[in-house]
């Protein structure tokens, strides 16, 4: 199935940067510099309350059932509200907080930068595939010093489509003037990046970081490590 691909598609959110390590680690400093502790004695249930509301409304938002600005405030308003703090200015300041500081976090996924290095010496042109916002997604690939790796950067935003629609894959085959049968998606949501990229006629790798059962097909190859890959596409 590794073979004869031309231009490598990639989710960027624990697929290629470690978004969950990043966010606990911007989450604490919130957690500290806000004195949330003062509501929440336990860091690692205030880190699971919002994780679990995050996953909801993430979900939520990638079917089209809600908006970004609902997304952004309800996350953090969710916390504030189990501890009796119906604030949302104060939910919105500490989202733009936690984003600023999000970007400047620079936790790569293990073997991502060997894939990036491996790929770039075969001349393969990488794209990001990504639902996150415009305004953050840059300042982690610049940050993190990965930006320069990527042909193109296609945000569901700029393309006017979220994954898992075959729309913003097609979006990313006309940037790099490629037939779907020359792609290949590597991604860690089996939903978002797999079946979107499968339903758009694109091969996929699903990086299982969960070890969730799923059922793949032949134009699905599952993989446990971004290691598996190099040498092999």
């Amino acid at each position: 199935m590794l073979n004869n691909y031309n231009y490598i598609f990639l989710d960027l959110d624990d697929t290629i940067w470690d978004f969950h390590a990043n966010a606990k680690s911007s989450l604490s400093d919130i957690y500290h510099d806000q004195k949330l502790y003062e509501h929440y004695p336990d860091f690692e249930k205030f880190y699971h309350i919002y994780s679990k509301k995050n996953l909801e409304l993430w979900s939520q938002y990638g079917q089209g059932l809600i908006t970004k600005e609902f997304l952004i405030v309800e996350r953090f308003l969710h916390l504030l509200q189990k501890v009796g703090i119906n604030d949302r200015e104060m939910a919105y300041n500490m989202n733009t907080d936690f984003l600023e500081i999000l970007s400047t976090k620079t936790i790569l996924m293990p073997y991502a930068k060997e894939l990036l290095d491996y790929c770039a010496e075969r001349k393969l042109p990488m794209t990001i595939i990504s639902n996150g916002f415009t305004e953050v997604q840059y300042r982690k690939l610049r940050n993190s010093g990965i930006e320069g790796y990527f042909a193109h950067v296609v945000l569901s935003e700029a393309a006017g489509a979220l994954k898992p629609s075959p729309e913003i894959f097609e979006y990313a085959l006309k940037l790099n003037n490629a037939r779907k049968e020359e792609a290949l998606m590597i991604g860690d949501s089996f939903d978002a990046d797999i079946l979107g990229a499968v339903n758009a006629g694109i091969d996929a790798v699903y990086l299982n970081n969960t070890g969730t059962e799923n059922e793949t097909t032949d134009n699905i190859l599952e993989i446990k490590s971004l290691k598996e890959l190099i040498g092999k596409i």
